[in-house]
């Protein structure tokens, strides 16, 4: 298993070690991994005056899977956009192909009370959401800033998807639902956009070809509202990717904290990216009190998805868990009782449960 290691800028170097413990701890019992670590963001900015550097994409394209830490940093928001950290994250998604973003929202019995919803809303919460990750307006041209005839300024994007955008993760989202519990969403806003009622349009079409599916479709306002509302309808939420990122975030607050939330992003070969939701958190950086459970639990989801191997995401998960009936707490899921320790201490436990 060759793992490209990106540790990124603010809380990554911390986080990206403690998940390095768990696969150094797993390579001990005799797995077969081989980490090597590279740049990007902001660090590769200050390293090689780019935040993707070719060696950084180079590694990366050579290995089985990246784990990635977080980018971005105060420093950098006076960069030219080209070089700011953010534009190497979408950069390596492009140069890796990786089109499918699945990022689970499960509560842990131990954090049903750290939700800030009701414990009878998001007890047993499970839902996935997969997010396109390639396309539409983030990566839609033309795009800038142009002065009209009259003088004044207007900045503009493009959104937009094709067909074989759309159809590919389509069949991603009805796969995993066959696994799941059988129930899809697709999330669009097909009653103001045009791009959004072809991507109904095509979603409907590749849902004929898994019966077992029940597909509904919802307009993106209804289902932010419902993901407060009522979580637990949903199994699958299939969605573009800018309604994706912001949903996805939400549906990391019924969980109890985005430090929870792993993800990983996928290109046609089930190769794969692995990074916790949240940011670079550049205010607590250093400070050892990032939750590095997010980061672990995409290594869980990097064991299940590239490498197959269901027996080693289970064991991690599991090592999660028994680190969090333990009642050991990073500050952001911290309650009254528990005891809080730093992110080096919760990823040391996380070894020892394994």
């Amino acid at each position: 298993m060759k793992i490209a290691v990106l540790p990124g800028d603010g809380i990554g170097p911390e986080i990206v070690a403690q998940a390095a413990k768990v696969l150094e701890a797993l390579r001990s019992d005799g797995l077969k991994i081989e980490m090597e670590y590279a740049h990007i963001g902001g660090a590769g900015y200050d390293a090689a005056g780019d935040s993707l550097p070719d060696a950084t994409l180079k590694l990366s394209q050579q290995s089985d899977a990246v784990l990635l830490g977080a980018v971005g940093g105060y420093q950098y928001d006076t960069l030219p956009r080209p070089m700011r950290p953010e534009q190497g994250l979408l950069r390596i998604r492009k140069g890796l192909g990786l089109f499918a973003n699945l990022r689970p929202a499960m509560v842990y019995p131990e954090l049903v009370n750290a939700s800030s919803l009701k414990p009878e809303l998001v007890s047993g919460l499970d839902i996935m959401i997969l997010r396109e990750l390639t396309g539409d307006i983030y990566f839609g041209q033309p795009r800038g800033i142009r002065t009209l005839d009259n003088g004044e300024q207007q900045g503009f994007d493009t959104m937009l998807y094709s067909e074989s955008e759309i159809r590919r993760v389509a069949h991603v989202g009805f796969q995993i639902a066959l696994k799941r519990g059988k129930k899809l969403c697709s999330v669009d806003k097909a009653n103001v956009l045009d791009t959004s009622m072809f991507w109904r349009e095509i979603v409907t079409e590749v849902a004929k070809e898994y019966p077992a599916v029940e597909l509904s479709h919802m307009y993106v306002d209804n289902a932010a509202m419902q993901l407060v509302r009522a979580p637990k309808q949903f199994d699958v939420i299939l969605t573009g990717n800018i309604f994706g990122d912001i949903l996805s975030d939400e549906a990391s607050m019924l969980t109890g904290s985005i430090g929870m939330l792993p993800s990983a992003s996928l290109d046609a070969n089930n190769k794969g990216l692995y990074e916790p939701c949240h940011g670079s958190a550049p205010d607590i950086a250093g400070k050892d009190i990032a939750n590095p459970l997010a980061t672990i639990l995409s290594v869980a989801m990097m064991m299940r998805y590239t490498f197959a191997r269901e027996d080693i995401a289970q064991r991690i998960e599991t090592a999660v868990r028994k680190t969090l009936q333990q009642g050991l707490r990073t500050a952001d899921i911290a309650e009254a009782g528990m005891q809080k320790i730093g992110c080096a201490a919760m990823g040391g436990a996380v070894v020892a449960a394994l």
